[in-house]
């Protein structure tokens, strides 16, 4: 399904399978999901970076062809391709092991097609092992809301260890919060969105609800300065207000 001009209908074309390039491995596709940011490509919301492209960065699949330089043991492995598709390795951020924001990096669905197709291309050290007591449709949104969700828990164990927290604050709440019901969920969920100017989604009672689904104590619209920049492109949440006494 391809994505000719943003805000149009996608369009079933057929094309021949893709051949993996130096550095890549060819996935047949088994399982993509729909992320929020695939519709920001679709709508426009993203400004388009090439011609036209193939959406989908929740992928799961078999890896059925391998490019130049590929290790072997890779060949028939299931595996994940999130929404990071490519950094360049040699940037501050990718030295200092925050690839994640790297000034050249390529999108899976967005710069370089994505997974609604029958195969789809990934660069090798770009996708991940799925565990086999997964399930397809388990596994393909961890490739995004689960990879965030996990990033920030292993950010916060190496700060201080971490084994059953008594309460988690999620901002914004969605597939993150979600992604939060795991093996050490929390006794109490508070789920946050930035404001409330929004007429739907979680500014206007969408978190509340969500967060009332997901059994949490606390709900609402985090307030100005929950979020403080510390320079270059990281940051830190702060919570503040009643919500932060909520949190602790």
């Amino acid at each position: 399904m391809v994505l000719h001009e943003p805000r149009t209908p996608l369009r079933l074309e057929v094309r021949p399978d893709p051949e993996p390039s130096s550095g890549e491995v060819r996935i047949r596709v088994r399982a993509c999901g729909v992320c929020r940011t695939d519709l920001h490509v679709v709508d426009g919301d993203l400004a388009p970076r090439r011609s036209s492209v193939v959406p989908g960065h929740e992928i799961v699949g078999v890896v059925d062809a391998l490019g130049d330089g590929v290790e072997g043991g890779l060949l028939g492995r299931r595996v994940g391709v999130p929404w990071l598709g490519e950094t360049c390795g040699r940037c501050s951020y990718c030295a200092t092991g925050e690839e994640n924001l790297c000034d050249r990096p390529s999108f899976t669905g967005w710069t370089r097609d994505g997974g609604y197709a029958d195969t789809a291309i990934a660069r090798a050290e770009f996708v991940f092992p799925v565990p086999e007591d997964l399930s397809d449709l388990e596994a393909a949104p961890l490739m995004c809301a689960g990879l965030i969700g996990y990033r920030c828990w292993r950010k916060a164990e190496a700060a201080r260890p971490v084994r059953r927290p008594r309460s988690l604050r999620v901002r914004r709440g969605g597939p993150p919060a979600r992604a939060a019901r795991g093996s050490r969920r929390p006794e109490r969920l508070c789920l946050h969105s930035r404001g409330r100017r929004r007429r739907s989604g979680p500014g206007a009672g969408g978190g509340m609800r969500l967060g009332g689904g997901l059994g949490r104590r606390s709900a609402g619209a985090a307030r100005c300065g929950d979020h403080l920049r510390t320079g270059g492109r990281t940051g830190a949440l702060w919570p503040c207000g009643r919500y932060a006494r909520a949190a602790r």
